[in-house]
C-alpha cells in the first residue's frame, strides 16, 4: 500500500437527538445525528404497517395457505 494516502482515522464520538451517545471510528472527531438504533421504529418494535386500500389484506388472502 501507498504511504501517506489513506485518511487518518480517530475515534469519534456520535451524538443522537435522542441523546444516546457512542464511539466509533471516522476522519471527524464529533458527530450529530437525528436517529440511532435506539430510537428508530424498526429497531425499537414500534414499527406498524399503514394500510390505506386494504393492499395487506389482499395480499394475505391471495397467498394465504389454503
Amino acid at each position: 500500500m501507498k504511504k501517506d494516502i489513506h485518511p487518518k482515522l480517530v475515534t469519534c464520538t456520535v451524538t443522537c437527538a435522542c441523546g444516546n451517545t457512542f464511539e466509533t471510528l471516522s476522519q471527524k472527531d464529533e458527530m450529530r445525528i437525528d436517529i440511532c438504533n435506539e430510537c428508530h421504529p424498526f429497531f425499537t418494535g414500534s414499527e406498524r404497517m399503514v394500510d390505506t386500500a386494504g393492499r395487506i389484506e389482499k395480499f394475505n388472502q391471495r397467498y394465504a395457505k389454503k
